[in-house]
């Protein structure tokens, strides 16, 4: 065994053994996590205060009252959650934070690490009503609190690693062998690795957002209607599961109705949306 290899052995060890000692909520998937979450935090917020600066925040009052009402009772939810599930150390850590962005043509949201989540207009046109926004918001307050963004930056800095040993193994070939290896190493990485846990964590954010959005007084029957309107916009632009981020449609809605029956058990529970709950963010 040669000393890049012997690095490698132990790049990965440690990996693992960091990965044991992170557990995801409500799934219970041991997670690979390198970087402390007080560091994401502020990488993170950082970079929502660019992404905002450089965006058209919405000026429509009620919908951004509604993103943030939504918002305020998923994120109580998740946090009490959290607590009853003995997942303190999660809980408090995330400085909760809702933003509607004007970009009628933009059809996404997106959430950063310390509860940093924006909407874009374009996907209210899909969400129709507030269940289906719920759908949208709890599905990225579960990306947070599952540290998805961390497990992915902790899986690029391995990659990094990898690549780096690979490029110094074969630094001394030829140029056409130099390029092979580094792009069949890339190749390999993202079909083996990137796409596969991408799709695995919005499978799981799907999961989770359920139970969320239960918990917080929607209907999660909701998501079923969301993501059907989305796969009737968007049947033609697929492209094969294997190379995207996201699971298809198909799949999953399957998924979904497969996990409904967990978050109803949630939903029946709570009775309703609560309104009387603590506002964790600025309206």
């Amino acid at each position: 065994m040669n000393v890049l290899t012997k690095i490698l052995c132990i790049i990965l060890t440690y990996g693992l053994f960091i990965a044991g000692c992170a557990t995801v909520p409500i799934t219970g998937r041991r997670q690979l996590v390198l970087i402390p979450y007080f560091e994401l935090q502020s990488l993170s917020s950082d970079n929502y205060r660019q992404i905002l600066a450089k965006s058209k925040l919405s000026q429509d009052a009620e919908k951004v009252r509604m993103v943030n009402n939504i918002g305020n009772k998923i994120a109580w939810a998740a946090e009490d959650f959290l607590r009853e599930n003995g997942a303190s150390d999660i809980a408090g850590r995330s400085h909760w934070e809702f933003n509607l962005i004007e970009a009628d043509k933009t059809v996404n949201a997106f959430a950063m690490p310390g509860g940093k989540i924006a909407v874009y207009t374009g996907i209210l046109s899909y969400t129709q009503d507030e269940a289906g926004l719920a759908v949208v918001i709890a599905h990225e307050v579960a990306h947070v609190i599952a540290n998805h963004g961390g497990e992915r930056m902790s899986q690029m800095l391995l990659a990094e690693f990898g690549h780096t040993i690979v490029s110094k193994a074969v630094s001394e070939k030829a140029e056409t062998t130099r390029q092979f290896f580094n792009l069949a190493y890339g190749a390999s990485m993202n079909l083996g690795l990137v796409l596969p846990y991408s799709r695995l964590h919005e499978k799981e954010a799907d999961r989770i957002g359920l139970i969320l959005m239960a918990r917080a007084g929607y209907d999660p029957g909701a998501a079923i209607w969301f993501w059907q309107r989305m796969n009737e916009a968007h049947t033609g632009s697929q492209i094969p599961e294997f190379l995207s981020t996201h699971p298809v449609p198909q799949t999953r809605i399957g998924d979904i109705k497969n996990h409904i029956p967990e978050a109803m058990k949630y939903y029946n529970k709570r009775g309703g949306v609560q309104d009387e709950m603590p506002r964790l963010c600025k309206l």
